[in-house]
């Protein structure tokens, strides 16, 4: 996708050669119209398959998968990073591993929200080594659910995320892929 590229060289931030940082668009202050763009992306790149929700992480997952699920008119659920008052009892819940953030998190779902026999599509910001999508495809099985796909907004195909979710069959689809982060430089894999 162009328009992401573009946004990415223009004002994406190389903090190390693993490390890109998006967040003048994607993950603290969001462009709206670039959300728009990958939620259509998105929507064309699953169109000949049926989708009932789209599962997303909070929080940096939701703009794009919000935008996606819209263009899909299916409702959207994202996994909580933090358990509230509200959301105590019958969750799915799995441990999930942040390569950013160097950290595990135990992320949840309502079981009321996620039904046996729906076609789920995973929306994510980011894959580095998938522990995100592996976790929330965990959380999709445990529901009797099936993933349908994957999406990635920014995929670091330096790193083995992309090959790990292939090997275990599921369909991965990328709107950017990053090749390299050396020297400060952004290029991309394709």
């Amino acid at each position: 996708m162009q328009k992401l590229k573009d946004k990415i060289r223009q004002e994406g931030i190389v903090l190390s050669d693993q490390v890109l940082k998006v967040d003048s668009f994607l993950n603290h202050r969001i462009d709206p119209a670039l959300m728009k763009e990958i939620g259509q992306a998105f929507a064309r790149r699953f169109s000949g398959v049926r989708v009932d929700l789209v599962l997303t992480l909070e929080s940096s997952g939701i703009a794009p998968a919000l935008m996606t699920a819209l263009e899909l008119q299916v409702p959207l659920v994202f996994a909580r990073k933090q358990k509230s008052l509200t959301m105590k009892d019958d969750l799915y819940v799995e441990t999930v591993y942040s390569f950013t953030k160097q950290q595990e998190s135990q992320v949840a779902v309502s079981r009321r929200f996620l039904e046996s026999g729906t076609n789920v599509l995973i929306i994510d910001d980011f894959l580095a080594h998938g522990e995100a999508a592996f976790g929330m495809a965990r959380i999709v099985e445990a529901a009797g659910a099936r993933t349908v796909g994957i999406g990635i907004v920014i995929e670091k195909s330096f790193q083995n995320g992309y090959a790990k979710l292939a090997e275990a069959g599921y369909r991965v689809e990328s709107l950017a892929r990053i090749a390299s982060l050396e020297n400060g430089d952004v290029r991309f894999a394709d």
